[in-house]
């Protein structure tokens, strides 16, 4: 069959059709950047002291001293998590003893927090954490609420890559945002904690789905000029938009239940979209649905006033889809040949440290100096320049020196952070943002160098198995980010690290820069370097004549 992009390029690049399908598309992902990121203010953990109940029958001055103070960071503190036994202090008070004066404060005998604890509401006025006390003892719910969310993306990922390629991106777009949407509202009539985690790993398995579906969706169904701009400044930016107003929210609903059901409500407005977004025609073409794929084709031309040709797909090409219907293509497919299994470790591997690191980034937000609703915005906008630079590297410049050089800068300003002065805020920050930069544009980069890496009939899958790798990630970076607590610089030095390797290890990928997307297993490209073998003779002769047959070699950019 002919190279899909010739066959419907009669359509022009930016019609009415290919602008509505661009803004809808992209549009759709502002709720994947609300949701994505909302576990830093609904898991919040304030400052907190155990709590001293009024009926304990303390004279001021013994209640004052009830806390022990501790050091951290060099600096005193008041425990978080212990406090002076009552009935001690209580005796102490009766007998008209003055603390510091008629008794060392420091040699009473410490005890839990017995009546819970005392939270500062100058930030947030109630978040999980301060609902269900997850703290001190329970301090570990709160990474394992975040990483649940995201083992719910890696679920969702590795499940609707699937049923996507199986059938049909539209519907799986759909299913997974009803997912994401439904889930989030009952959510915010939880009752328990354990309630609160079980929907969240619902809510997560449509999340990123969803954005996965609907990238693919508009890479197949735009032209192949304006693929990457919609890879890039579309729905990458997009997302960043939803990002950057979540701070926003969370500043003016500082309720968790509030801003859970404000970030929720959004994802409502996307149901007019199923009577406006068409299936992706190239998906119908692989699965022999030619008749659908033309009338959807015939409606854009009608609505970019263009005349369409009497035949779009001629007959020879209907019959040499024919045989691919009923080729039922699965997860295995992706390690089924020497070729395509090295791509595919190769992304899994690109994937999982890109995605700790952006998360890391991301999630470690809270424990960077001051205002944490300014330092969420800041790391937030910090992608729009970062999406655009993707942008100009993608159309200029190789994938794999691209990918290389966004990841080699992430992560060294990422091993940098360890040689600033602790007193040095400002300039940690900085770095910090720096460090985003670089690894957000590798990621919004994966994503387009993924999909041009497998062929249609396995390309969901493919990214689908990618995403999954960095849900992985996603489910590993909160505890990057809770090492923090024992050496504030130890998740950059690890996530830094992992990133350059990284960075130099994606060299081995084959590169796509210029090639057409390829539809059949054959016509993916071969990889080349010394950790792969290199195919047959015989392999190579027949991968030739798929590609002369085929007519698939272009010199087109994508």
């Amino acid at each position: 069959m002919r190279d899909y992009d010739e066959a419907t390029s009669f359509l022009g690049d930016w019609g009415p059709f290919q602008l509505t399908i661009f803004f809808l598309l992209s549009a759709s992902t502002i709720p994947n950047g609300f949701n994505g990121m909302s576990v830093m203010f609904l898991v919040a953990t304030p400052e907190h002291r155990c709590l001293v109940p009024d009926n304990a029958n303390l004279s001021q001055a013994w209640r004052n001293v009830s806390i022990p103070w501790e050091e951290k960071d060099g600096r005193q503190v008041e425990s978080k998590c212990r406090r002076y036994r009552l009935d001690i202090l209580r005796n102490y008070s009766d007998l008209g003893l003055i603390p510091g004066v008629d008794v060392n404060v420091s040699d009473i005998e410490k005890e839990k927090c017995l009546d819970g604890w005392h939270y500062d509401r100058d930030l947030y006025h109630s978040t999980v954490v301060t609902e269900w006390d997850i703290v001190c003892d329970n301090d570990w719910k709160g990474p394992l609420t975040t990483s649940l969310f995201f083992a719910g993306v890696l679920t969702g990922s590795f499940i609707s890559g699937q049923l996507s390629d199986s059938f049909g991106r539209k519907k799986i777009l759909f299913a997974t945002m009803a997912v994401q949407t439904g889930f989030s509202i009952i959510q915010v009539f939880s009752t328990s904690w354990e309630m609160f985690a079980i929907l969240f790993l619902i809510v997560g398995m449509g999340q990123i789905s969803n954005y996965v579906a609907a990238f693919i969706l508009g890479s197949e169904i735009l032209g192949k000029s304006a693929r990457i701009i919609f890879s890039t400044l579309g729905i990458c930016i997009f997302f960043a938009i939803g990002y950057m107003i979540l701070p926003l929210f969370a500043y003016f609903l500082r309720d968790w239940r509030t801003l859970l059901m404000a970030l929720t409500v959004p994802g409502l407005l996307c149901v007019p979209l199923w009577w406006i977004i068409p299936e992706s025609p190239q998906w119908l073409i692989s699965q022999g649905r030619i008749e659908e794929a033309e009338a959807i084709i015939r409606k854009a031309a009608k609505q970019n006033k263009i005349p369409a040709p009497a035949v779009i797909f001629k007959t020879a090409e209907l019959d040499d889809t024919k045989p691919r219907h009923n080729v039922r293509y699965t997860i295995l497919d992706l390690v089924k040949t020497h070729n395509i299994r090295i791509i595919t470790v190769l992304t899994i591997l690109v994937w999982l440290i890109v995605s700790i690191g952006y998360f890391g980034i991301s999630l470690n937000t809270p424990n960077l100096n001051g205002d944490p609703f300014l330092n969420c915005f800041l790391l937030a906008a910090i992608e729009v320049p970062s999406y655009i630079i993707a942008w100009q590297l993608l159309k200029y410049v190789p994938r794999r020196y691209s990918m290389c050089g966004t990841m080699l800068l992430g992560g060294v300003v990422l091993l940098l952070i360890q040689l600033v002065p602790q007193s040095l805020h400002i300039l940690s920050t900085v770095m910090v943002m720096v460090g985003k930069f670089g690894v957000t544009a590798a990621f919004s980069m994966a994503y387009v160098y993924t999909a041009e890496l497998y062929p249609t009939v396995i390309r969901n899958m493919g990214v689908g198995i990618g995403s999954m790798s960095s849900r992985v990630g996603s489910v590993i970076s909160p505890y990057f980010v809770y090492l923090g607590a024992y050496n504030r610089l130890l998740p950059y030095i690890l996530m830094g690290t992992l990133t350059i390797i990284m960075g130099v290890l994606v060299l081995f990928f084959p590169e796509t820069f210029g090639r057409p997307l390829p539809e059949t297993m054959d016509q993916t490209q071969n990889i080349k370097g010394l950790c792969c073998k290199k195919n047959s003779h015989e392999d190579l002769l027949g991968n030739s004549e798929e590609f002369k047959n085929g007519s698939i070699l272009m010199n087109t950019k994508l």
